[in-house]
């Protein structure tokens, strides 16, 4: 039987890597490395270090596939989730291809950025490919280090509130939940993911402080906190200035109210 490890490798600092992770990065025969264009080279060579860190005996294949491009589309959300639905159609044609090719009794990966259950498709992607039956795997999820855990510690802050929730929402989710520019009622601690529609920007109200960060773990760590409407501007330019420079961005934040 063929064995499918995801592998959270956390956030961005090689040293996020877990000793779990580890342990399971050396029972790997085949690392799958999904490309998602030249501008993130550098996401590639994070992977790279991490084996030749991790992996130092060597003695397996990598064996490399590009992401296929989504269609970016508004806010119409029929469209948006039928742009998302042939997107993970045309990766799961792309996964099954590379599961299909383990050998009986290998164990291939997917080295996974942050934690594979927090805002990524892999696991979805392939409970696709087993639903389609033509490939028989077994699949093992090793967690790791998330975004939203190296942005409270980069902060210095507790995620949570003694008896408040936490929301966890994108930024599309976010700018049709607002009332006038204020967050929704009861929303008082909200961890806001994948905005580049930069949707604090479009907050009115006084009371809310903004705990943002970009790169998160990496050498090119950004962070920025203050009342969103004092430091919303300087989010935008350095994020705008980071975003031309790099070629890419991936960033977070936490809203607190009060």
């Amino acid at each position: 039987m063929r064995t499918v490890l995801l592998i959270g490798v956390g956030a961005g600092d090689p040293d996020y890597v877990t000793v779990q992770a580890v342990k399971a990065l050396n029972r790997v025969d085949v690392f799958f490395v999904i490309e998602k264009g030249a501008e993130k080279d550098d996401l590639i060579e994070l992977r790279r270090r991490i084996l030749s860190d991790h992996v130092p005996g060597g003695g397996y294949r990598v064996v490399e596939a590009r992401d296929p491009e989504r269609e970016r589309v508004g806010l119409d959300g029929v469209a948006y989730r039928a742009t998302i639905e042939q997107w993970h159609e045309d990766r799961t044609d792309i996964y099954e291809r590379l599961v299909g090719g383990l050998g009986d009794g290998e164990v291939g990966a997917f080295l996974v950025w942050g934690d594979p259950a927090l805002y990524d498709g892999t696991m979805r992607i392939l409970d696709r490919v087993t639903a389609r039956g033509s490939v028989a795997f077994e699949t093992e999820v090793i967690p790791g280090v998330s975004a939203i855990s190296a942005l409270t510690a980069g902060h210095r802050i507790p995620l949570n509130r003694i008896g408040e929730p936490i929301h966890i929402t994108t930024g599309r989710r976010l700018g049709a939940a607002l009332v006038d520019g204020a967050l929704p009622e009861g929303f008082d601690n909200i961890v806001v993911m994948l905005d580049g529609d930069l949707t604090f920007t479009k907050l009115s109200e006084p009371d809310v402080t903004i705990y943002w960060g970009a790169y998160l773990g990496t050498a090119d760590e950004i962070l920025v906190a203050g009342p969103v409407l004092k430091v919303a501007g300087e989010i935008e330019s350095v994020r705008a200035e980071a975003r031309a420079r790099k070629g890419w961005i991936m960033d977070t934040y936490l809203l607190r109210r009060g």
